[in-house]
Formats: C-alpha cells, sequence, structure tokens
C-alpha cells in the first residue's frame, strides 16, 4: 500500500478527517453515516457553547444537555473530524505514562484521584452505552504490559524490575492489576519471547466512533441541544472584569464568542474542547506535540485473546482487536511516536509496527489500514481540564496524554460539574489553574523542549 503524504489532502479529506489517509473507524462507520448538522448562518445564543465535536465535546455536551442546559456545539470542520475518530480506541487506567512518574508529579494523593478517575471514565462509557443502547464494540477485557526486551537478557531483567515497582504502585493507588511472572499472551506465537507483565483488570475497549455517533444522534434529539459544522471558532472574548486571585466577577458575565464567518454566539460559559484551545500560549509551552501512528491487520478470529496489550519502550507500541467481518478480526497495533515535525520518512514507521506485529502475532494478515494522529502530552502527565488561564466562564480540554478517550469523559463529568457548581474531588489535579507546583518539577525539560 503506497502512502499518502500527510500534506496533500483534497478537500472532502480534510473536512472528514484530520489526517490524509483513513483509519480503521471507516470500515463500519464511512464518513457518510456520521450525523450532519447545519452550518451556523446568524447570531445565536445558548447556556454553554462547546466548541467541538469529538468525545471530549460530547461528553460535556451529555452531561449538561441531561441536567437541563441550553448547549450549542460548533465544529469548525464536519462533526467527529479530530482526533477521537483517529485513536486506537483503548479505554485503559494503565497509562501512557508510569504511575510512579504521576506519584512524582502529583503526590500520591494526587495519583489515587488520577487512576481513580480514569478507572470511572472505562467504566462510564459502559454506562452511557448501555443507557442510550449505543451499540460500540464495548467489551470489558484485561490489559497488559510487558517488556520491551527479550526474557534471558541482562535488559530485561532491568526493565521487570521496574515494571514490577509499577504494577506496586498501581495497586497501592487502588487499581485491580498484579504481576506475573512468566505470564504469555494467548496468540503471541512469535519467536520473540517477552513474558512476565503488569496484568491490569476491568480495562475495556470499545469503537470510538460509533459511540460517538451514538452520543450525536441521542443530542439531536434534545430539545435543549443545536449543532453547527463547518463553523470555526476564531475568538472568545469574556465580558466584564474576573479578579482570579479572590474569584470576583464585576460587571457583565456574557461571553462572546466570534465566528470566521462573522457570527457571534453569547453564552454563559464555553468550552474549547479543541485539542489546541484558542489561548494558546497559556497552554501549549507546557505541553508535547507527539506524532503517532496506527496500522489495522487482518487476524483469524480466536487467533489471539481479545485484550490490550503495552509494551515497555519509551516509544511504545500498543495492540487490540476489532470487528473486520465473519471470519477475522482486525488487530490494530500503534505506537512509534516522534516529537511532530522532526521525521518525514512516514513508510518506515507504518514498516515498523507491521513488522512489531509478525514477529510477536505470526496470524496477522495483510495491512488494510495505515494512519497517524497527535498526541499532546503535558510536561507534568495529566490532561488539563478546567478554566482556562485568567478566565472564570471559559474552559479547555487539552493534553490527552495518550489518553484522549478517558481523559475526554472525565472531562465530560467534571467540566459539567463545574459549570453548574457541584463538587469534585478530581478538580484541582486537572486544573491549569492548579498546576504550578506540577509544572515546576518539570521545568528543565519544558524548557528545552519548546527551545527545540
Amino acid at each position: 500500500m503506497a502512502a499518502t503524504q500527510p500534506w496533500k489532502m483534497d478537500q472532502d479529506q480534510f473536512f472528514h478527517t484530520s489526517g490524509a489517509t483513513d483509519p480503521v473507524w471507516i470500515h463500519d462507520v464511512p464518513y457518510s453515516k456520521i450525523p450532519t448538522f447545519p452550518k451556523l448562518e446568524q447570531d445565536t445564543e445558548a447556556d454553554v457553547l462547546i466548541i467541538g465535536s469529538g468525545i471530549s465535546g460530547t461528553s460535556i455536551a451529555y452531561e449538561l444537555v441531561k441536567q437541563g442546559k441550553h448547549v450549542v456545539m460548533i465544529e469548525a470542520r464536519d462533526m467527529l473530524s479530530g482526533e477521537t475518530g483517529r485513536t486506537s480506541g483503548h479505554l485503559s487506567s494503565d497509562l501512557d505514562s508510569a504511575y510512579q512518574e504521576i506519584v512524582s508529579k502529583h503526590g500520591k494523593d494526587g495519583a489515587r484521584l488520577a487512576a481513580e478517575s480514569q478507572q470511572w471514565a472505562v467504566e462510564r462509557v459502559g454506562e452511557i452505552s448501555k443507557e442510550l443502547g449505543i451499540e460500540c464494540e464495548y467489551r470489558r477485557l484485561k490489559g497488559y504490559t510487558v517488556s520491551q526486551y527479550e526474557k534471558g537478557t541482562k535488559d530485561h531483567d532491568d526493565d521487570i524490575a521496574d515494571l514490577q515497582k509499577e504494577a506496586q504502585t498501581a495497586a497501592d493507588l487502588g487499581l485491580d492489576c498484579s504481576w506475573q511472572q512468566n505470564f504469555a499472551i494467548q496468540g503471541w506465537d512469535g519467536g520473540k519471547d517477552q513474558r512476565d507483565a503488569i496484568v491490569y483488570n476491568n480495562q475495556a475497549t470499545f469503537h470510538p466512533t460509533k459511540y460517538v455517533v451514538g452520543l450525536l444522534e441521542w443530542l439531536k434529539k434534545q430539545s435543549n441541544f443545536q449543532a453547527y459544522s463547518r463553523t470555526r471558532a476564531v475568538n472568545i472574548e469574556t465580558k466584564g472584569l474576573n479578579i482570579p486571585i479572590v474569584n470576583v466577577h464585576i460587571g457583565d458575565k456574557t461571553v462572546e464568542t466570534s465566528t470566521l464567518d462573522g457570527q457571534t454566539i453569547k453564552s454563559e460559559s464555553v468550552v474549547e474542547a479543541t485539542c489546541v484551545p484558542l489561548q494558546k500560549l497559556s497552554l501549549i509551552v507546557e505541553q508535547e506535540w507527539m506524532r503517532t501512528y496506527c496500522i489495522a491487520m487482518k487476524i483469524p478470529k480466536g487467533a489471539m485473546e481479545d485484550c490490550l496489550v503495552y509494551d515497555s519502550a519509551e516509544a511504545y507500541k500498543y495492540a487490540r482487536l476489532t470487528a473486520c467481518d465473519e471470519q477475522n478480526d482486525y488487530f490494530i497495533v500503534g505506537g512509534c511516536d516522534h516529537a511532530v515535525g522532526q521525521e518525514a520518512d512516514y513508510d518506515a514507521r507504518y514498516k515498523e509496527l507491521e513488522d512489531w506485529s509478525r514477529a510477536r502475532f505470526t496470524k496477522v494478515g495483510q495491512v488494510d489500514y495505515r494512519w497517524s494522529g497527535q498526541v499532546f502530552e503535558p510536561v507534568d502527565i495529566l490532561a488539563f481540564i478546567g478554566r482556562a488561564t485568567g478566565k472564570d466562564r471559559v474552559y479547555v480540554v487539552t493534553g490527552d496524554s495518550g489518553n484522549g478517550l478517558t481523559h475526554g469523559t472525565i472531562a465530560g463529568k467534571l467540566i459539567s460539574d463545574m459549570i453548574v457548581g457541584n463538587a469534585n474531588p478530581w478538580q484541582d489535579i486537572y486544573d491549569p489553574q492548579k498546576r504550578l507546583g506540577s509544572i515546576a518539577k518539570s521545568l528543565p525539560h519544558m524548557v528545552a523542549h519548546d527551545v527545540q
């Protein structure tokens, strides 16, 4: 399969998705099946304006609409055209970054809240799917983290010692996991011997596009929800004066959002569920931007265990199954992350994923899909979910840290609670305005990255 250069996109593709190649999720849900909404043609008003239609935006809309808020959602391109539709679909409390590192940045209490919120998100997707009757392949399964090195080597032994510590840390924080010596994943029948694993119970997986489409279809039927596609926000202006130190607002409490075509949306609150917030310098300098890759290969049904697989490499590999046809599943493997703009040999990344898969799971067949996405890594690991810096009625969701599906689901609960005034124990660990301590611990790394 010839690679399509990511900068060569026609207009239709640009509006459908954020990459030149299509992800495996269109196998069952082509772009024509994603709900459509009109373009905003006149000024409008709402209790809450949500910018962005991925899992963060739709989860927040769902939680707010259920509580009676009048919600307007706008999307710069077509619905579900961003990073949610380009993920690998893992729903895991086994995070991209080690819990040992989260403890070092946020303390044990902060790490415990992070683990609690991530596990809640894994289960929340299942609850909403059941409640709304969304058939999205949601299922609970186990996740396995293995060493990146082959068994019998010193590197493997050293890596295992660290993984054992990570298993104990995660268990101490309340996650259902354990270390299992000589554990072998069913279907891992290649010559690469990487036995031993952290086994995480109560993980999950699903079809992310089917799930968000289900949310959009439900929202579309609600009288207190309107949505507009191909409507790009270019400026957010809060009226009145906010004094952050004492959290006092003086004067008009309206937020006015301007669109590229000149319309104005007035609201009480605005949520930027956009990956990249309009207030770029306030948060972007505190994140690393990474390009990540995925392929989907046919594999006979039953040839491997239905599970989540991760290795321990820095640019780690991760794998799972999704439905293909009556005879086959799709084996999805992703990874090979690198800093955005630092490499151009995309074919080599896809080949590395294919070679890795064939060396371990010998029954995989042809590659049917190859795509890439973007990951935003906060220097202190956890996503930024809360009020934008210096704002009291503008909220942001950014910094997915490789776990955008759980972070987006958490945002649904956390930001809706903040808007309606409910207390939430997770607020401080995700709040961009309360992370100075954890950011300071990462300052040398952050400065080096930003200079690069």
